[in-house]
């Protein structure tokens, strides 16, 4: 016990890990509360995986989980309500039969177009007060500390390969 809680900084509510989390948090919940609100049944979810299908037509759902950045058990969740609300429809592939392709239907895009106009209106409140240069700054460095995680999952990797 005493060598995890020697790892966690003394000013933890002051280090990147935690705030970027609730961030997180923070816009998954108001983008939630708002597309509840305007009376949209879907969540932020099932609006990006609505997406991820209608730029990657018939995409099978192991794929989709890999630009999702989802784990497949919660994928498969949200394949099934979006099946059963009608927005998207699995259909065997025909080279494979054990795999299903997954299509966005004309309802599906109809959602997307219909919530979008949401999504914009958090990404304003979100970024209110921020000029263009810190949206930028803070884009950069966000994608620096995504870099410094995948290298981390990359020499994992390899090291459990070597071993």
């Amino acid at each position: 016990m005493y060598y995890i809680c020697s790892m966690i900084p003394k000013d933890f509510q002051n280090a990147l890990a935690p705030n970027l989390g609730r961030t997180v948090k923070l816009m998954e919940h108001r983008v939630d509360d708002m597309l509840a609100s305007n009376g949209f049944d879907l969540t932020k979810m099932q609006f990006i995986l609505l997406l991820k299908l209608k730029d990657h037509i018939g995409v099978s759902q192991n794929d989709l989980a890999f630009f999702a950045n989802r784990n497949k058990s919660s994928l498969a969740r949200a394949i099934n309500t979006l099946e059963k609300k009608n927005y998207l429809a699995r259909i065997p592939s025909e080279e494979d039969k054990r795999v299903n392709q997954l299509f966005i239907t004309k309802k599906g895009l109809a959602i997307i177009e219909r919530a979008t106009p949401v999504f914009m209106e958090v990404f304003e409140i979100i970024q209110k007060g921020i000029s263009p240069e810190e949206i930028e700054q803070t884009i950069n460095i966000l994608k620096r500390i995504q870099s410094n995680i995948m290298e981390g999952f990359n020499d994992q990797a390899q090291s459990n390969k070597d071993q």
